[in-house]
């Protein structure tokens, strides 16, 4: 966990600077029930999935764009963007650090929050605006 990378600029950052990075993005476009789960010891996928909803698919883009442009500010490499043209539920992958964006109607039906129910939580209460 907290894989160090070194990024074009030679600047290193850490999984987790990455997810504060991207709770903080979506928090900055009102991405509801934002909650990050620590995997790093149940998934060899990543270290943190985010997972957050928005209320229309005008919200999930702006969400979406959001985390893409903050992290690229900080030369962290978007793997792949996927469902942003279904704009139900997308999927952005960091490589340490996956961020799932959905509607309300699809995060209620996946469920991934129980699917993933062994991963702790992290406390992201100090990175969003209450």
């Amino acid at each position: 966990m907290g894989c160090k990378k070194v990024t074009k600029e030679g600047i290193i950052i850490d999984s987790k600077q990455i997810l504060e990075i991207a709770v903080r993005a979506a928090d900055s476009k009102h991405a509801e029930d934002i909650m990050a789960l620590d995997v790093h010891e149940i998934s060899l996928l990543a270290d943190y999935f985010v997972i957050c909803s928005g209320n229309s698919e005008r919200q999930i883009n702006a969400i979406v764009d959001e985390i893409i442009e903050q992290v690229e500010k900080q030369q962290v490499e978007v793997k792949r963007v996927e469902g942003k043209d279904g704009g139900k539920w997308v999927l952005i992958d960091l490589s340490d650090v996956i961020i799932h964006v959905f509607s309300n109607s699809e995060r209620d039906f996946y469920n991934l929050e129980k699917l993933w129910s062994d991963a702790p939580l992290v406390d992201i209460n100090e990175w969003v605006v209450e």
